[in-house]
Parts: structure tokens; sequence; C-alpha cells
């Protein structure tokens, strides 16, 4: 049995994604430091741990959480102790996709969930564990409004596991960000557990695009977008009514647009933070773009597709994918005759 989402890759996602893997281009050519990427990796953690903890209803404040994360405070509030289990969790999972050791499965599952409310619930059986009871998503201005009953508790492990070999089976095959975004969606619908769905989702899905190729994954905050309209985010992300009503026309297409438009605009905000240099800064010509787009449209491209599609010389051509390669928005692939291109962000 296999699980296969609903979705079309609109003309809109597919301008997004491309932006995104420029956008890293762009970062990747500032060649920043080592101690640069560290600081803006530290950033990273802090907004995500304040942005996703502050969605699901977190008062403090982002001066707070970073005053947090530096201290050592041995007494903590709920609070501060949620904040704390978002970051430690971040941490590990970020090294775990750097040293290649990263497995999407359900104990993965379990566990991120066990450290995101550890210390957090009264219920030790509801911590690291599938959920056994059901449960209803209620309107948080009006409790008494029922706007999701989300799958039975008997099918929660069986959605989970085909919705992880579908992830799984697809990296390399599925664009990073499509792959991602699918598992985001479908991890919320699927609510596995009693509490902690939405932090677990948010970072598993970080794992997720660096595990799939995503570049300098660890250096944006896509959740911070999601928090400056939490509304708008609760309204993409979940569905309203009842699961098995639902679940034979539930279309990914216009929740893969806003999830990759929110890594977008991430990314944007961490080049407003580079250096600017004007005077150094190569220039992207009309057949490098090509060369851009038809990787993006065909996975990967050859000197002879390359050739087949421009009337530049072989010499020319090959000029232009040394200076995308220095650019590190592509990168060869093979030897000799069998070298094609790829871009830089894909696995």
């Amino acid at each position: 049995m296999k699980w296969q989402p609903k979705y079309t890759i609109s003309n809109k996602l597919l301008l997004t994604i491309r932006e995104i893997g420029e956008s890293i281009g762009e970062i990747r050519a500032q060649h920043l430091t080592h101690t640069a990427l560290s600081k803006l990796e530290l950033n990273a953690r802090e907004l995500s741990s304040y942005a996703s903890t502050s969605i699901e209803g977190n008062p403090l404040p982002l001066t707070d959480v970073k005053r947090l994360l530096k201290s050592r405070k041995e007494t903590i509030r709920d609070t501060e102790r949620e904040v704390l289990n978002y970051n430690k969790a971040l941490q590990v999972l970020y090294q775990s996709v750097r040293n290649n050791r990263f497995k999407l499965t359900v104990k993965t599952l379990e566990k991120v969930q066990a450290q995101v409310v550890d210390g957090l619930m009264d219920n030790p059986s509801y911590c690291g564990a599938l959920r056994q009871d059901p449960v209803i998503i209620r309107n948080p201005r009006k409790v008494d409004e029922i706007v999701f009953i989300p799958p039975d508790a008997k099918d929660v492990k069986q959605l989970t596991q085909l919705l992880m070999d579908f992830i799984n089976q697809n990296i390399g095959k599925i664009e990073p960000v499509i792959l991602a975004g699918i598992f985001h969606r479908q991890n919320v619908i699927i609510h596995p557990f009693i509490d902690g769905n939405g932090r677990t989702t948010r970072l598993l899905t970080t794992a997720i695009l660096g595990n799939a190729g995503l570049d300098l994954f660890e250096i944006f905050s896509f959740e911070d977008y999601y928090n400056r309209n939490i509304t708008r985010y609760f309204k993409a992300v979940g569905l309203e009514g009842d699961y098995y009503d639902l679940k034979d026309n539930i279309d990914f297409s216009t929740w893969l647009e806003y999830f990759s438009e929110g890594i977008l605009d991430e990314l944007r905000r961490i080049i407003k933070l580079l250096p600017e240099e004007p005077s150094t800064k190569p220039r992207i010509e009309t057949h490098h773009q090509q060369i851009l787009d038809y990787i993006l449209e065909k996975g990967s491209i050859t000197q002879r597709e390359y050739g087949a599609i421009s009337d530049r010389s072989l010499a020319s051509r090959k000029l232009d994918f040394e200076k995308l390669t220095r650019l590190n928005l592509i990168r060869a692939k093979g030897v000799g005759r069998g070298t094609y291109y790829i871009l830089a962000s894909s696995k």
C-alpha cells in the first residue's frame, strides 16, 4: 500500500523554487567564513525557537528567548522549558543531518516529540509515543466550535508510516522544498500525538529540507514567516471537517506555494544581512539564466543539451558552466563525457 499526495506544480511554485535556488547561490557566492555562518545559524535557532513556540501560544518575546538561550538558569518556568526543549531538539537534528545520521522513521518522530514535550506533560504515556486516544481540534477563540477531527488513533501508525515511506522513497526525485512541504502538512493532518504536533512537525521539516539536499538549511527560520500571520498559517496547513470525509480530496498545491514563499521570504531576510559588494558581485547573464531554467525544468543539463538550446560557441559554453560553478549555483556530477550539471542546492 502506498500513499500518493495530490498536488500541481504551478508556475508560481516553479518560480519560487527557482528564486530559492538563486538566493542560496547568492548567499554561497559571499564565501562566508565559518564564524559568519555560525552566527547566522545561532540567529536562526533563536528565531526558530521563539517563533515555533510562539505559534503555539508561548508568550515569551524574542528578546527574552535570546537571553534565555544564553543563560544557564537552573529553575525555569514551563514557558522557558518549552523554548529550551525546541532549541535543544533543533541542535540535535542539525548535527544528525550534517553527519549523515538522520533517518526519517516513526521512532525518529517519537523521539523528537519526546524532546519537545519533555517535562511539560502530566501523563508520561503521551510523551514519545503515537497517540492511542482520539483528539479534536477546536477553535482557540471559540472552544465549543470543532474545527477538525483528525484520523482515528487506530489509523495513526499506518498513516504515519505511509508518509515516512513516501518521503524516504522520493529523496533525490522530488525537489526538497516540495518534499518537506508535503511532510509538513500531512503530519499536521495526521496529528500523531496528543500534544507537540506542530513543534515536532516544524522541527522535522527543517531536517528533511537539509537531508533532501537544500543547502544552508541551518541558517534560515521558516517558522518566523508563519508566526507573523498565525491565522493564515493555520488556515493553509490545516483542514476543516472530518478527516475521513476529506481525505480523498486533499490537495497540497496551494499549501506548497505558501510553504515555498516562507522559505524564500526568510532567505531574502538573510541576504539583507549580508555585506553589499556591488563592485565585485558577478553578473548573471541571460545565457546563464538559460542554464538554470533548463536544470530547474529537467533536473540536470549536459554540454550537449546546452549546445542544443544555445548558439554560443563550445568554448563560451564551457566558461558559462565554470562561472556558475564558481558562484555555487550549479555543480558537476559524473566524469568525462558523462559529466552533467545540477543545481548546487540539489542532493
